[in-house]
């Protein structure tokens, strides 16, 4: 097997990553730390009792809501939902509490959005690096959260997913997440010299999987109210780095449907990598489901393997299951001799959009 360049070569990864995709993966842990610092700044001027929380984005910045809403079915007894559209749902109103984030600020669904948050009478908080969104909020005297600019946005969860944390945490709809946050930077710093391009395959988790998908079809299946977010993740990240298919599901829903679909085709069948991202607060019932599925499938495809997140609590082990996947992706696209920052087909896209 011809693989474009050889994983453990530093100096070979260095010339296939030019805009170093690698080096903004390895910056999460700090990245983190400054998301909480700059959250921590912000004037929130809000009275009055929230009763949702809608986080409206798109890509890269719309994750971060992913995981909030995840992490609100441990913590938070108000619902979190998350908005990939123009406009907001109907029950938005004065009691609602919007999330806008957009990385670059120009994102055209967001700002469509964010006025509709605004005729909707929704307490706003804008995250961005800057853009219209930006100068928006500042005109309309909104909380605006500034995080630095330059990334790709899947590059910036940290920036684009704590700050809603932190907010949250303010205005007392999440408990202090002091703790959390200190054994989640503590995790993703660990974790992180294994994935790192100084440590060999053998004992690099991230590089292992990258072989693993390489000429295959990754299918990344993940659990309801623990690894959901991260499935979905590692799939737009392999998307977007890799720029190759991947696809995802949730225990235990695709057990009442996408496990039958394992029968035919044979030839496509065998190039499926199935990957299970797990978490020891998986439902018990999950778990066995977990065990069942694999003994009933796992002679049909490629291969099955397990991954586990790191950490004391489910933010820890949320971001570090993700974290191996965001590395994963960046080693795929490089065994295939592909940059993994560019996104050209998203930019034609826009372009085209813009002409219209």
């Amino acid at each position: 097997m011809k693989y474009s360049v050889d994983l453990d070569r530093e100096e070979d990864l260095k010339k296939a990553d030019p805009e170093k995709m690698l080096d903004a993966l390895a910056g999460l842990a700090d990245q983190c730390r400054r998301a909480v610092e700059l959250a921590g700044k912000v004037d929130l001027d809000f009275t009055g009792t929230f009763h949702n929380i809608v986080v409206t984005g798109l890509g890269g910045s719309a994750i971060g809501g992913d995981f909030l809403r995840v992490l609100a079915g441990e913590k938070m007894n108000v619902p979190v939902a998350v908005n990939r559209s123009y406009t907001l749902p109907c029950y938005v109103n004065k009691e609602s509490l919007v999330f806008a984030v957009s990385y670059s600020g120009n994102t055209e669904e967001t700002l469509s959005a964010y006025e509709d948050a605004k005729m909707k009478g929704a307490a706003i908080t804008v995250i961005t690096g800057g853009g219209k969104l930006a100068e928006k909020a500042r005109q309309d005297g909104v909380p605006l959260i500034s995080v630095p600019s330059g990334l790709q946005p899947r590059a910036a969860t940290g920036y684009l997913f704590l700050p809603m944390v932190i907010v949250a945490a303010e205005l007392g709809l999440i408990p202090d997440p002091k703790e959390d946050l200190a054994d989640l930077i503590r995790s993703l710093e660990e974790i992180q010299k294994r994935l790192t391009p100084k440590t060999g395959e053998k004992e690099n988790p991230a590089k292992q999987l990258a072989k693993l998908f390489y000429e295959k079809i990754p299918v990344i299946w993940g659990a309801s109210g623990t690894t959901e977010t991260a499935a979905m993740r590692w799939k737009g990240q392999i998307n977007e780095n890799s720029k190759a298919p991947a696809y995802f599901n949730v225990l235990p829903e695709l057990n009442h449907n996408e496990i039958v679909g394992t029968e035919v085709p044979g030839d496509i069948l065998e190039k499926v990598e199935l990957v299970f991202l797990r978490d020891w607060e998986d439902h018990p019932r999950v778990a066995k489901r977990f065990e069942i599925t694999k003994e009933i499938i796992g002679d049909r495809v490629s291969g099955v393997t397990e991954v586990w997140g790191e950490g004391n609590c489910l933010l820890s082990r949320m971001m570090t299951v993700t974290y191996i996947g965001d590395y994963t992706s960046a080693y795929l696209a490089l065994l295939y001799g592909i940059d993994p920052s560019p996104v050209k087909l998203i930019t034609l896209l826009k372009n085209k959009l813009a002409e219209v």
